[in-house]
């Protein structure tokens, strides 16, 4: 699985929960470590996608449910 995909799976699948999820079951859930997760939702968070939480406390997206980025585009 590309990196690509794997960021996009880890928004899609924080976008099925409301309440904050283990570190480790997203881990589990993609079939990557936990040090990979991390660095994933860092890139993600530095992308825009607005995912709050921390080790050992869980993360959720802090969106409203099914809300989606602005997306800019140039010409």
């Amino acid at each position: 699985m590309s990196r690509a995909q794997r960021l996009l799976d880890l928004v899609q699948l924080l976008r099925g929960y409301r309440r904050p999820v283990s570190g480790a079951l997203l881990a589990e859930a993609l079939g990557i470590s936990l040090r990979t997760l991390y660095r994933d939702i860092e890139t993600l968070n530095a992308q825009g996608a607005q995912i709050d939480g921390e080790p050992g406390l869980g993360y959720v997206n802090s969106r409203k449910h099914g809300e989606v980025a602005t997306l800019a585009f140039s010409a």
